[in-house]
């Protein structure tokens, strides 16, 4: 097995490489060809289908130097503090090319305060600086900045490109698959061309078919019980999608409870808007399954839910 993570090795640094997102590769080349790339630029899409390898691939073509191409993730410096430190800097020349970038990813993520400060930035950009904001949840943005946007939509691969992906990359690092492991493996990426080749990452060194296959199943599991903790986070679940997740999941119920908790327990303590509701719900899983199994975590996404009020 490769000891550099598969997504990495194989991410593409040329538009031709880029599998799945011909719109897009063709509205920037266009854009480059024409000299008229926004300098603002809302890079929008699921995880996994490309925004930062776009960013990437974009700042080699406006021939920004590597020590002037700035990343953020704005899942962890989210605050004003993030903002100021570009305000500082947004007026230096470059030290190397054309340019200076900073690609903001997870932009939804940055406070209101920020958000703010960050909109007078976009309201006079200097002409050798670009502004790239990657973010899955555009509407967490405020309207000013997404009106100031130039928005680049990617999208989810279809399970033909990522059987082309998975066969290219198989190929490349002369290993093989069966054919069972590998809908598997498309089936649970749902699109995402990063998360299959993370997915593959993990079995590719598992010599049995029927050990990948195992492998892929817990991977399924724990995928399930990270969207179950996002439904009941977000206050308005219904009880039959609660429920229709519920039944899919073939973990042990206590193993997915315990899962749970460590996803709320993250949550508590990232100190967002929805802490107090993480810890409500953490309260909810608070006792193990060993006796109720099933039911017990029937009972504690019910209760969660809202259901037994």
């Amino acid at each position: 097995m490769s000891e550099v993570e598969l997504y990495r090795k194989h991410r593409p640094h040329l538009f031709k490489e880029v599998l799945g997102q011909s719109r897009v590769v063709k509205m920037l080349t266009e854009m480059l060809k024409k000299k008229t790339v926004p300098h603002v630029l809302l890079l929008t899409g699921p995880s996994g289908t490309g925004k930062t390898t776009l960013a990437r691939i974009l700042r080699r073509k406006l021939h920004c130097g590597r020590h002037d191409f700035c990343e953020v993730n704005a899942a962890n410096e989210r605050g004003i503090e993030m903002v100021r430190n570009i305000q500082k800097r947004v007026g230096l020349s470059p030290i190397s090319g054309e340019c200076r970038i900073w690609l903001i990813d997870e932009a939804h993520q940055m406070t209101g305060e920020a958000q703010g400060a960050f909109l007078k930035l976009l309201e006079d950009t200097p002409s050798h600086v670009y502004f790239m904001l990657a973010t899955t949840d555009p509407q967490k943005l405020k309207k000013t900045i997404i009106t100031r946007a130039t928005e680049i939509k990617t999208r989810l691969l279809i399970p033909s490109e990522s059987q082309k992906l998975l066969m290219d990359v198989l190929a490349k690092e002369g290993a093989s698959v069966d054919e069972e492991v590998s809908d598997k493996l498309i089936d649970i990426a749902d699109g995402s061309a990063r998360k299959l080749l993370v997915l593959l990452h993990q079995v590719i060194g598992i010599e049995d078919d029927d050990e990948r296959l195992e492998a892929l199943a817990k991977a399924d599991s724990k995928r399930q019980a990270v969207e179950l903790c996002r439904l009941l986070l977000s206050q308005k679940a219904q009880w039959s999608e609660v429920a229709k997740l519920i039944k899919a999941l073939e973990d042990e119920p206590e193993g997915v409870r315990r899962l749970m908790l460590g996803y709320m327990s993250s949550v508590a303590l990232g100190g967002g808007k929805v802490s107090k509701r993480a810890v409500q719900i953490m309260l909810c899983f608070e006792k193990n399954y060993y006796d109720s199994g099933k039911a017990g975590l029937v009972l504690s996404c019910a209760e969660a839910c809202g259901l037994l009020e």
